[in-house]
């Protein structure tokens, strides 16, 4: 006899539970192990019986003869779901074996090219050292462009060839700092003033790119030129500076030979370093110096591996200019001139390499607020929350700031290594075994059990989103894209226990978040705060426990005035005490907006860079695409850094793909809703070349529909114009239109139809029929083209298909019918898909 019994879980993989229809949730009818063989016979000679066809089984099978008929259509509604997502799950599988071998063929071609470049590169080398030695020999006139030794480290006890190269870019770097030896112009959005940083000028027509400053400051000059020498305290892209050697100058002066590295601004790009001589000395009216040039050759570095990871960049003559000023304080200048080698890097993302503005903002400026805000700190012009120390805060600043670059750049020398994916390439995982959750006060105590850390990190091209509005609302709506039990598992990290996965202890909290503020720079264009997520208790035995969860929060450039070059919001779980040594896993957003460039790529999609970007390669200019929708491009950086212990290594990776996954399609809703130009219903305008505008669509769309199935599609049938548009738009199934064409490509979709495919309407190109069905889906829709194109319309049954973010989606039945414009030609299909969910 068949039992229906009360059951928490899921049916089992054999299908012998299966829910009861107008029962509770969690209640499941048990099959016997004989009604189980019976109906997986019944099953493998008829997958999908009709009506009839069930009546004859109960008949014929007095096993069955106790179940109603509705249970057997259930049964075999989960029965066949079971069996594509084996088979999808198996053609990932094999999908995801052969991407694995041929991605580590790519890697072995790519090593070897890169042994190939490098040598190459050393011929070049010699060969320009060979060219300009000859130079030098028969004119002496010339420009100095002194190489050094082969060895520099080694040759330092001859100095005499580098004291020439010092006071030759001593020469050039004043001549920089307040001469006419480069073109300045004033930077777009700085101009001087009483309450502004100072004088900003960038270069214009000359080699590579270049900024400078000049502002007043109340420190010493000794001081000021102490501060600026100590680049990573200040500049939160520099990774490391090493001193290699360092030895007096005839003149009273100090030469040293400096190795420094850059991280990488995002996950698509490599990462800088420098092989440099810097020269300090004092001038006649007491002024002090300290100028900076690239040495050729490729020295320095702690080892030729970590180096791989690096394209060497090249400083031309830089530095800083201290001058003691009348009545206290100095006045600074501050040259900052590189080239970056643009061409390593992906063309959409060449203005960041290319642009005098963008090093402006992220060096040559904030060196000059950095020595501002140390000279109000000193003054007691600044007090800040909770009795810290300016010097402690700014620690904390820097320690976020550089936990997220670590994060981005995963460099090998640090314990990073990159994970095998799952067949789908739009997220990075990074595994990091090395590192540890350490309290510096208890250097003997690790926390959690023998792991390490374990980052998901992606980058995307955003258009049209105005990036201080991106990360403001980021700031401030967390709820709209954070998982608090996320939050609640990295918190847990912060305690003696060992870690364990989400949702074992579920926890429930208020939509809310508290934010108190810790501290801010000088133009507030960088925020610490605390944030506090208030948990609430479950059972009366944990109101008694603190449920809260405080984040240290990291925020830049959330003003839409600010003219910064990146916009992020940073931040990591901290104890509700908040200890000096709190250790920090950095997560966040960074938006980097990007500059005009006529001749550049102009994308219209929010899409993954790292699946669609070569090297030196241009993406085609969208159709119908004018200037001013480049105006806003950006590039979203995105990484998160999840603690786990070594036996849940596998389970945290995949939660953390997962998660991240979530987040960008989050970010990709918020972007469509606040973008400008395509907010709201007024995406819809943006279709393919030789589509009808989104009011007039969606008039043919319901035309059609009730043309040829002789029903209403919208309950109000009479709207017209943008109220008809607005009634499709909130329409509760999902409705998509793709173009009719031999590869049918969406172009648009309703609120519905961009939840269920997990994309915007700016991304929704990129998918196409062929993509969201699997193959048992795919044949049913063939089989039933003929149908739809003979009578105009067709029933699909109901089947399992794909989102935008690789999740199956589950529906009950789907409709597809021609839309006809006023021709009665044939514009595109719509589909309507009813009753869907995520499996």
């Amino acid at each position: 006899m068949v039992a229906a019994v009360a059951l928490r879980g899921g049916s089992s993989d054999s299908g012998g539970f299966d829910k009861v229809p107008g029962m509770d949730s969690g209640k499941y009818v048990r099959y016997t192990p004989e009604q189980v063989e019976v109906l997986e016979r019944l099953y493998i000679d008829c997958p999908k019986p009709s009506s009839s066809r069930r009546q004859q089984l109960l008949r014929e099978c007095p096993i069955l003869s106790n179940i109603e008929p509705k249970q057997i259509k259930v049964w075999f509604q989960n029965r066949r779901c079971r069996d594509k997502q084996r088979k999808e799950s198996s053609r990932l599988q094999a999908v995801n074996r052969k991407l694995t071998a041929m991605n580590k063929l790519l890697m072995e071609e790519n090593e070897r090219l890169q042994k190939q470049v490098s040598q190459l590169v050393h011929e070049n080398a010699h060969m320009r050292q060979q060219l300009q030695n000859t130079s030098l020999a028969n004119d002496t006139s010339c420009e100095s462009n002194v190489t050094t030794p082969p060895n520099p480290i080694r040759d330092a006890s001859n100095p005499s060839g580098l004291l020439a190269i010092a006071e030759e870019t001593f020469t050039e770097f004043l001549s920089k700092a307040t001469g006419t030896a480069i073109d300045w112009v004033q930077m777009p959005g700085m101009k001087p003033g009483p309450d502004s940083v100072g004088i900003v000028a960038i270069s214009h027509g000359c080699r590579g790119v270049a900024a400078r400053a000049c502002g007043l400051v109340n420190l010493e000059p000794t001081k000021g030129i102490e501060i600026l020498k100590d680049r990573p305290s200040w500049f939160r892209d520099c990774r490391s500076l090493e001193v290699f050697t360092r030895f007096p100058a005839g003149n009273g002066g100090t030469i040293e030979l400096i190795y420094m590295q850059m991280y990488a601004p995002t996950t698509l790009v490599p990462a800088r370093d420098f092989w440099t001589l810097r020269y300090t000395t004092t001038m006649e009216d007491g002024s002090l110096v300290v100028c900076e040039r690239s040495l050729s050759g490729s020295g320095g570095g702690p080892n030729a591996a970590s180096t791989q990871q690096f394209v060497r960049a090249e400083m031309l003559p830089s530095g800083y200019l201290v001058r003691p000023c009348e009545g206290g304080g100095s006045i600074v200048h501050i040259v900052d001139h590189l080239d970056l080698e643009a061409w390593s890097v992906p063309e959409v993302l060449r203005p960041l390499y290319e642009s005098s503005r963008v090093v402006a903002q992220k060096m040559t400026t904030v060196a000059l607020r950095h020595l501002r805000q140390i000279a109000q700190e000193t003054s007691g012009e600044v007090v800040y929350a909770l009795g810290r120390q300016p010097a402690v805060l700014r620690t904390f600043s820097q320690r976020l700031s550089r936990g997220f670059n670590d994060a981005i750049s995963g460099f090998n020398d640090d314990g990073w290594s990159v994970m095998g994916g799952d067949g789908i390439e739009d997220v990075v995982i990074a595994c990091n075994s090395t590192k540890k959750i350490r309290n510096t006060s208890n250097a003997g105590i690790t926390f959690g059990a023998p792991g390490g850390i374990i980052c998901a990190k992606a980058s995307m091209l955003l258009q049209s989103v105005p990036p201080a509005v991106l990360v403001r609302f980021l700031r401030e709506h967390r709820s709209e894209w954070a998982d608090y039990n996320i939050d609640a598992y990295l918190a847990s990290s912060l305690k003696t226990s060992a870690c364990s996965l989400p949702g074992l202890r579920p926890m429930r909290f208020s939509e809310g978040q508290m934010i108190m503020p810790l501290a801010h720079t000088v133009e507030n264009e960088e925020i610490l705060e605390v944030v506090r997520l208030e948990g609430q208790p479950l059972t009366h035995d944990e109101a008694l426990l603190s449920r809260d969860i405080h984040l240290l929060q990291l925020c830049t450039g959330i003003d839409e005035k600010s003219v910064g070059s990146s916009f992020q919001l940073v931040f990591a779980p901290i104890d509700e005490h908040f200890p000096d040594d709190a250790p920090l896993i950095s997560s966040g957003f960074r938006v980097i907006p990007l500059d005009v460039k006529t001749d550049g790529v102009s994308s219209g999609r929010t899409l993954d860079l790292a699946s669609s970007l070569d090297v030196g390669s241009a993406a085609p200019q969208a159709s119908g695409e004018s200037p001013d929708d480049c105006s806003l491009r950006s590039v979203l950086t995105i990484a998160f850094q999840f603690p786990y212990e070594m036996h849940l290594q596998d389970s945290v990776a995949a939660m953390a793909r997962q998660y991240v996954r979530s987040v960008i399609s989050a970010v990709q809703r918020v972007s469509m809703a606040i973008s400008p130009s395509q907010s709201g219903l007024n995406a819809g305008h943006r279709m393919l070349s030789g589509f009808p505008e989104a009011a007039t669509l969606a008039r043919w769309v319901c035309q059609s529909y009730h043309y040829h199935l002789g029903m209403e599609l919208l309950n109000q049938s009479d709207g017209a114009g943008e109220a008809l548009l607005k009634m499709l738009w909130h329409h509760p199934d999902a409705v998509l239109c793709c173009s009719f064409k031999e590869k049918p490509m969406f172009t648009f979709a309703n609120k519905a139809g961009l939840d269920m495919l997990e994309t915007s309407l700016v991304a929704l190109q990129d998918l196409t029929l062929d993509k969201i069905f699997d193959e048992s889906g795919r044949k049913a829709l063939f089989s039933d083209i003929s149908k739809l194109m003979e009578q105009g319309y067709a029933y699909l049954p109901s089947g399992v298909c794909m989102s935008g973010m690789g999740r199956h989606v589950s529906f009950d039945q789907a409709v597809a019918w021609k839309v006809l414009g006023e021709d009665s030609n044939i514009h595109c299909l719509a589909f309507c898909f009813v009753n869907w969910s995520f499996v």
